[in-house]
């Protein structure tokens, strides 16, 4: 077959800024959407960007694959996390069926793709990345030649969540500069069949700068030099994307696709210190400063759960014969874990208002539950307030981020553009679209029947032309 398939991934680009208020400033993302299908594409719970982008790429979720979080609990102890990397994916992602099926590929900053591995073509690591200094690229050799041909390599920004803007600013642009001059290069030097891309520089642009953007932020600036940051990305994005199509072919199928979206961030919820408050979580000691948990002295002998922070929040019961001290009899788990639901459901914001959160438990979203999930998997007010996992400030409620300056919180949509050549249709709005279902459609476009286990379903933009 001749068919080939080029993928632009944006980490956390939103359907609500690209689809609605800005697509008159996109003029090549609106051309695919002018001749092709797109919408809203519904990502995986927890959407988090590294189980979500192996979720896309493997068509497999979170507890098949045993990936929870960019970190994740090592075994039942208290203290063992482990970073997730290349080598906790089990599952194959849709580029290594194709390597081995003779299709030379190219994978560009996915995440999960540190370290690099081998692959019927190339392969350079993602945001986890250390840094350029050693291997970051598949083969070894190719990272000196981007590095000399691109001018240098950034794997990501030195730190997003920061006071300093017009710095941060300016190291996103760079950055992504960098990284579609990447892509640029090696599009156009070596062969390929299949060739897909992740982009950070949108997830971090949310972040440090949707309060300057949205009115609705609580901590919105009126008359802020930084309104327009987040449009003058997209339009940066959208521009070099034009760059990259017209290197292409009537014989590529293109695909643009985030992990999920962005929303504001109204606050944090203190899971640790609600659960001080309602005598579930017991310290030998309380902090004089907001410390992390783990650097606190916890009585485990009188502990209940514990939780950990984040833009989800994950709350884990001190089992007995499960934790080393745990305290929770195992035929009390059901009961204790549903008590708990309970009340984090009831969590109100500081005047009494509910805020919608939403707790799950694992065995109800997965078709399998690998590795150690959390007990509870909480969206605190539908993730427009995060989880604060640190204690030493007494308080539920918090509107400064324990981790740093952070102005969005993960939504649970990201976007899903299609346009075949061999097809153009029109700009059908597609519906109903998950995450899982990107491997199989790309699969099915090179003629290989996605394997059983898949999840997903096969995407075919159908005719015929409508608005």
């Amino acid at each position: 077959m001749t068919r080939k398939v080029f993928v632009v991934g944006l980490d956390c680009a939103t359907p609500q800024l690209l689809f609605d208020q800005w697509r008159d400033d996109l003029p090549n993302l609106d051309a695919l959407m002018r001749r092709g299908g797109w919408g809203e594409l519904e990502s995986c719970v927890p959407p988090i960007t590294v189980p979500a982008w192996t979720v896309m790429t493997s068509s497999r979720d979170p507890g098949q694959l045993g990936i929870y979080g960019f970190r994740n609990r090592a075994d039942y102890s208290y203290e063992r996390m482990y970073t997730v990397t290349n080598k906790a994916v089990k599952a194959d992602r849709v580029w290594d069926i194709l390597s081995r099926a003779g299709k030379r590929v190219v994978v560009v900053g996915v995440p999960p793709s540190y370290p690099p591995y081998p692959v019927n073509g190339a392969m350079v690591g993602c945001f986890l990345t250390p840094g350029v200094e050693g291997t970051f690229t598949y083969p070894p050799e190719l990272g000196k030649e981007i590095v000399e041909h691109v001018g240098g390599y950034a794997v990501d920004v030195a730190d997003f969540r920061t006071d300093d803007k017009a710095y941060l600013l300016r190291q996103i642009h760079e950055m992504t500069e960098l990284h579609f001059r990447t892509i640029h290069h090696l599009m156009t030097t070596r062969e390929w069949d299949f060739f897909m891309s992740v982009e950070i520089g949108t997830d971090r642009i949310h972040h440090g700068f949707w309060k300057y953007m949205d009115p609705a932020h609580r901590q919105h600036p009126p008359g802020n030099p930084y309104r327009d940051a987040i449009r003058d990305y997209y339009r940066a994005v959208d521009r070099w994307i034009g760059v990259l199509l017209k290197e292409l072919d009537d014989d590529t199928v293109v695909f643009v696709v985030s992990d999920h979206g962005a929303k504001r961030m109204d606050g944090g919820i203190c899971l640790n210190e609600w659960l001080i408050q309602n005598a579930y979580l017991v310290l030998k000691s309380y902090p004089e400063r907001q410390t992390p948990l783990e650097r606190c002295d916890v009585d485990w002998d009188r502990t209940v759960a514990w939780g950990a922070g984040g833009y989800y929040g994950r709350l884990m019961l001190n089992v007995r014969g499960r934790e080393p001290r745990g305290v929770v009899p195992p035929e009390r788990y059901e009961a204790v874990r549903d008590e708990l639901a309970a009340k984090l459901s009831a969590i109100a914001d500081p005047d009494g208002r509910d805020i919608g959160t939403r707790v799950y438990r694992p065995e109800e979203l997965y078709r399998e539950v690998n590795g150690i999930p959390p007990d509870l998997i909480i969206l605190f007010g539908g993730l427009y307030w995060r989880s604060v996992g640190s204690v030493g400030s007494g308080q539920v409620h918090t509107f400064e981020n324990d981790t740093g300056p952070d102005d969005a919180n993960h939504a649970e949509r990201g976007i899903f553009v299609m346009h075949d050549p061999r097809a153009p249709i029109g700009g059908r709005r597609l519906e109903g679209l998950q995450l899982m279902d990107f491997a199989p459609t790309v699969l099915d476009l090179f003629g290989i029947t996605p394997p059983a286990d898949m999840r997903g379903r096969i995407v075919r933009v159908p005719g015929p032309v409508t608005a």
